[in-house]
């Protein structure tokens, strides 16, 4: 049976894979079957991170209210100052409570004044 020689198909499979792996070190960007073990790790990894990223975000979130809340003696702790928001029915999210508390202090105080009645 005669041997058939793939020719330019492979070559251009190969190469498209070889774009996606330019930016990682050693055999890891040359060799094709690493490459593609490689990009299969780097999948799993920016589908696992998509999903830390938004857990770390709020963690930022609430350490940054927290602090906020506890420098300036509003309330003393985070989780009195958020069960009261949600007693009061303002509901803030997270991400805008922690850039009124870095950007516009006064307007948290305001905030806290409100749960605080």
């Amino acid at each position: 049976m005669t041997r058939i020689k793939r020719g330019y198909i492979a070559r251009r499979r190969r190469t498209k894979i070889r774009l996606f792996a330019s930016s990682f070190r050693g055999a890891h960007s040359r060799l094709t079957r690493t490459i593609t073990q490689e990009r299969i790790r780097a999948f799993v990894s920016a589908y696992r991170d998509r999903g830390r990223r938004k857990r770390d975000f709020r963690r930022l979130w609430i350490t940054r209210i927290n602090a906020v809340i506890r420098r300036n003696s509003v309330f003393h702790s985070y989780n009195r100052f958020i069960h009261n928001l949600y007693k009061k029915q303002l509901l803030l999210n997270r991400k805008i409570l922690a850039q009124v508390a870095i950007l516009k202090r006064s307007c948290l105080y305001t905030i806290s004044n409100e749960v605080i009645k």
